[in-house]
């Protein structure tokens, strides 16, 4: 039985450093004004919006934190470094999101049953803010959310606010103009649900990857299908595709082929395939000749 394993390695780690700081930085000190201001115009609106911010920055140091982790070099303990810790990142920042709103969506309800009266003047001016910024921050990590989950996190949590600072002024507007005091707490709600339907996706995307799913994007029955159709290959089996972050995908699998090791090149020309046409930077594939008095133990299909 002949053993071959071989790998393909493309670590591209985009460094998010610079987008990282400058918007946690504007985040923190907007926190800070947007809280002073709601408690001073008695807004449920902007205390949320400063509640959500505050939240956003704990998810983007998260984050950053974690696209730190995934540049460590692995080590004889880590053999393939932190790079998993920005999946985990991502599941918290989900989380993070979700637990937020609910809390808001609470604190709408309640003030329904209790309006008080509010400053719409102060809450326009202070929510137009809280859009430039947060629009500007995610504009930072537009290029790279589809192919980092961990980023997409980061973008996803500065939109979200986005949109709580675009209800936030309507709602400052509506009240002005009508002197209506319900549409606070009633924008506060619909901004609520709005990100508890955007950020799901992302809580169920992050919770797969944790789980070792194949990633969203790889079909593994074409990933079989290819191994399958190479030359000299008569059997696949112990076919597995996991994510090892949210930007890098692994794969290994053992291939039978009765003629025996066909050389390097052929690895090679899989490896190279397997990155171009399906995204999977780590290979790992054994060749076996399938002989009948030694079989693979890993052979069946129930067998992990």
């Amino acid at each position: 039985m002949s053993h071959n394993h071989s790998h393909n390695h493309s670590h591209n780690v985009v460094n998010y450093n610079r987008a990282f700081i400058i918007s946690v930085g504007l985040n923190t000190l907007f926190v800070v004004i947007e809280a002073v201001y709601g408690v001073t115009a008695n807004s449920l609106a902007l205390l949320a919006d400063a509640g959500h911010n505050l939240s956003d920055v704990l998810g983007l140091l998260l984050a950053w934190g974690a696209s730190f982790l995934a540049r460590r070099r692995p080590s004889m303990r880590r053999t393939f470094g932190l790079r998993r810790s920005s999946i985990l990142a991502a599941l918290l920042n989900a989380v993070f999101l979700l637990v937020i709103s609910g809390g808001v969506g609470w604190e709408a309800i309640l003030r329904f049953r209790d309006p008080a009266p509010v400053a719409g003047g102060t809450i326009i001016t202070v929510a137009t803010v809280g859009v430039a910024i947060n629009t500007g921050s995610a504009l930072m990590f537009l290029a790279g959310r589809e192919r980092d989950l961990n980023i997409r996190g980061a973008f996803l949590h500065l939109m979200a606010d986005a949109g709580v600072s675009v209800g936030v002024v309507l709602a400052g507007i509506a009240i002005v103009l009508t002197g209506q005091l319900w549409f606070d707490p009633a924008v506060s709600l619909l901004v609520t649900i709005i990100i508890v339907a955007t950020t799901w996706q992302l809580f169920r995307d992050a919770l797969n990857l944790i789980t070792d799913a194949v990633p969203a994007g790889i079909e593994p029955l074409a990933v079989r299908t290819y191994l399958a159709e190479r030359s000299g290959v008569t059997d696949v089996h112990d076919l597995h595709i996991w994510a090892m972050s949210t930007t890098e995908t692994a794969l290994m699998a053992h291939i039978v082929m009765p003629n025996g090791h066909p050389g390097d090149a052929f690895l090679a020309g899989i490896y190279h395939d397997l990155h171009e046409h399906f995204g999977i930077e780590h290979a790992t594939i054994q060749i076996e000749l399938g002989d009948s008095g030694q079989s693979c133990a890993l052979a069946p299909e129930n067998v992990i």
